[in-house]
């Protein structure tokens, strides 16, 4: 594995420098010498699939297998020839800079183009998820835009080989392995990357709540913040009760560790007590632990549902990334949308319903990123959504919301030629 040649106990300002000198050399890369180096790092990964997952093992065998993380942490062979088409997916995308976005001629005569340009270097702290640094580097070689990767220490075996095997990749193409830059775990310089105004242009933390509020406090440099997902799926009494059954244990169980999963479930009281026992053959399976308001827990508890526990309120707007998930009964949308109100943390949220005017009230009242009728939360995903692989899921209003993509890595620059005009 590749060793940085600067000591870094003290500080990484050398390193941030580098990558900063560095971004040029992404910047200069044509459309096809990016799609090359894509395609190339896609072979790479599934050639390397077998050592991959011995290091991610080393990852795997130092935490417990009842956390969350794990499951966000482990690469297996379908993980990874996954990420390598996903690869291939951003490589055969438009690449968004250099578009010229307006071109104009004033009565000067100075000619104004507005481009698309490169952010520059954009720095990513993430967690337990070791297929970001895979992620971001691609969308950001294809956006032309360097980039730092602070990943954590659970996943620092998988992350280090990754990052030794893109750096091979830019050394076949000639091409400065600094614009990609695996910084060290040691927390005490997390907070010189998050004040790096010099050198870091974006910051994009991935992961927790605490995370994502911490790099918010501390950073000097602009933050994108991908937020943590609070999911609402609201089966409305008109709704197809088959089709929501299937929906609601699809959004719980599919993949519970993602931001995209359900966490809470309202039901209209017209209709609790027929679909509630519907859920528990699918929530028995993979042993869903419900957390229930007094109305649902009896309707639970006398259909037999065992693995019940009587909600409180702090069980409403929690974050479960696990076989988890709390259950509310309301007398209508004007309560579920009020709760989602109060409990949304503005990542997925879903109506399931028949009733066209309430599709469309919740369509409009709900404040979230992506907001579903009548489907599953899990679909909130820039691959799902024709977007190529993703950065996060963007909580935020400002530049980005939704999947933060490949789409999302570019500013804007004003280019004005001119034949000597000068302002008085």
């Amino acid at each position: 594995m590749e060793l940085e040649t600067i000591d870094v106990t003290t500080t990484i300002v050398p390193l941030l420098a580098q990558t900063h000198a560095a971004s040029a050399a992404v910047r200069r890369l044509t459309d096809e010498q990016k799609k090359a180096v894509l395609y190339r790092l896609a072979e790479t990964l599934v050639a390397n699939t077998a050592q991959i997952v011995v290091e991610n093992q080393k990852d795997l065998d130092r935490m417990d297998k009842a956390d969350p993380k794990y499951d966000r942490l482990m690469l297996t062979e379908k993980r990874i020839a996954d990420l390598a088409e996903s690869i291939k997916d951003v490589a055969n995308l438009t690449d968004p800079s250099g578009q010229v976005l307006l071109a104009k001629e004033l009565g000067n005569g100075l000619k104004i183009k507005k481009v698309a340009v490169p952010m520059g270097v954009v720095g990513v702290i993430f967690e337990a998820r070791p297929n970001v640094t895979v992620d971001v580097t691609a969308l950001c070689i294809r956006s032309g835009n360097a980039v730092v990767l602070r990943g954590g220490s659970d996943a620092f075996d998988t992350n280090t080989y990754l990052v030794s095997l893109i750096h091979d990749v830019l050394r076949e193409f000639d091409i400065n392995t600094d614009c990609i830059r695996l910084l060290p775990t040691d927390r005490a310089f997390v907070k010189e990357l998050l004040t790096a105004v010099r050198y870091v242009d974006l910051i994009i933390p991935r992961g927790s709540e605490s995370l994502i509020q911490f790099v918010r406090k501390h950073s000097l440099v602009p933050t994108i913040e991908t937020g943590a997902g609070v999911c609402h799926t609201y089966v409305e009494q008109t709704a197809d009760l088959a089709k929501a059954t299937e929906i609601v244990v699809n959004a719980k169980v599919s993949r519970p560790s993602v931001c995209n999963s359900l966490d809470t479930v309202l039901v209209d009281d017209v209709i609790a007590e027929e679909f509630l026992p519907t859920l528990i053959e699918g929530f028995t399976q993979w042993n869903v632990e419900v957390f229930a308001d007094e109305t649902a827990y009896k309707i639970f508890e006398e259909a037999g549902y065992s693995n019940l526990q009587l909600a409180e309120e702090s069980d409403f707007g929690r974050e479960f990334l696990d076989y988890k998930c709390s259950v509310k009964v309301v007398t209508g949308i004007d309560e579920a949308l009020a709760h989602i109100s109060q409990h949304s943390s503005r990542h997925s949220e879903a109506i399931l319903s028949n009733n066209e005017a309430y599709c469309k009230q919740f369509i409009q009242e709900v404040d979230a990123a992506a907001v579903y009728t009548n489907a599953s939360t899990r679909f909130t995903d820039g691959g799902q959504f024709g977007l190529g692989a993703e950065i996060g899921i963007s909580t935020q209003k400002l530049h980005a919301r939704g999947p933060f993509a490949l789409e999302k890595l570019v500013t804007e620059k004003w280019i004005v030629e001119g034949d000597g005009q000068v302002r008085w």
